[in-house]
This record gives C-alpha cells, sequence and structure tokens, in this order.
C-alpha cells in the first residue's frame, strides 16, 4: 500500500498497490503492521457498509468522542463519492480544517481518519456502497455531528444535496 499524507495531521490518502499479471490484478486493502509502523490505529472492532440510492446523497459530518474516539478506514466499493475529514480536535494546528477526495470502486483507493476527526460524503453517481473498517464500536451517547454547511468550515460539496437525514441537516452552528 502506498500511504500519502494529507494535509490534516493523521489523516492518510491510501493506494492500494497493484500486482498485475494476465489474470488481472492483486492488492492489500488493510495491513495491521503497516499501519501501526506509520503510529495509525491498527484496531479493528467493527466493518460496515452504507448503501445510497441516490447521486447528491449526503451523509455526515460525525465522529465519537472520547473515551469512544474511533479511528475509520473509508473505502467506495461502488460508485463514486467525495469524501471529507474535517479536524475536530482542538489542540491540532489544522483544527476545523478539511481535506477531500473521490473515492471510487474504479480507482479502489482509500482514506484513513483518525479519532477526533469528523467524516462525511456525498455520493457522485447513482448505487453507491461505501464499506467502513472502524477502531471502536459504536456507542450512540457519543456520536457527535456537525452541520455539513456550517459556515465555520467553509466545506465545499460538489453536488446539490439530494437527500440527506433530519439530524444532519439541522445540528446547530459550531461554536468553538
Amino acid at each position: 500500500m502506498k500511504f500519502i499524507e494529507t494535509p490534516l495531521p493523521g489523516v492518510w490518502f491510501i493506494e492500494p498497490q497493484r500486482l498485475e499479471d494476465e489474470r488481472g490484478f492483486f492488492a492489500r486493502t488493510w495491513c495491521r503492521e503497516e499501519f501501526a509502523q506509520r503510529g495509525l490505529n491498527a484496531d479493528l472492532a467493527q466493518c460496515s457498509v452504507s448503501f445510497n440510492a441516490k447521486k447528491g446523497t449526503l451523509r455526515g459530518m460525525h465522529w465519537q468522542a472520547a473515551p469512544h474516539e474511533e479511528a475509520k478506514l473509508i473505502r467506495c466499493t461502488m460508485g463514486a463519492i467525495y469524501d471529507v475529514a474535517l479536524d475536530m480536535r482542538a489542540d491540532s494546528p489544522t483544527f476545523k480544517q478539511w481535506f477531500s477526495v473521490e473515492l471510487s470502486a474504479q480507482n479502489r483507493t482509500m482514506l484513513y481518519i483518525p479519532e477526533g476527526c469528523a467524516h462525511g460524503f456525498q455520493t457522485l453517481e447513482d448505487e453507491c456502497e461505501v464499506f467502513y473498517q472502524i477502531s471502536k464500536s459504536y456507542h450512540a451517547a457519543s456520536v457527535r455531528g456537525v452541520r455539513f454547511d456550517d459556515a465555520a468550515f467553509g466545506i465545499r460539496w460538489p453536488l446539490p444535496v439530494s437527500q440527506i437525514a433530519p439530524r444532519d441537516a439541522s445540528f446547530a452552528d459550531f461554536q468553538d
């Protein structure tokens, strides 16, 4: 795997390294040792999948608070998404800054999002599926979120929002 640093500390863009032959290719998408060597959380507590029927669907921006903070490895297994990591770590030099990348079934790339960063995405095609590897189990009381269009962050989404959960659309304005 090729790990590419992003402007947000601890957020990594990951490209699987393909071993190709006449049959096609083989590539690893997870290696505990390689993640641990970079100081990334190599724990794996659960895997989840999200299916989204319509282009323009927006999910996010979510994270879990301490002591249930979670790291996520995100991969789009069908379709394409605009994936966003938002730094919500108050002590980080990039607090309130965001990074985005297109993940797709075709490019097979991944985004690693560390503890303390919010995550969200918008579908770029109909019928998108997103696969998550997550370091901690879901803990409802620890879920946090900020509004996808909050001016405090200035996230630029590529499409008009076609669908969004009422909760995601109604988070209050962010207050430092």
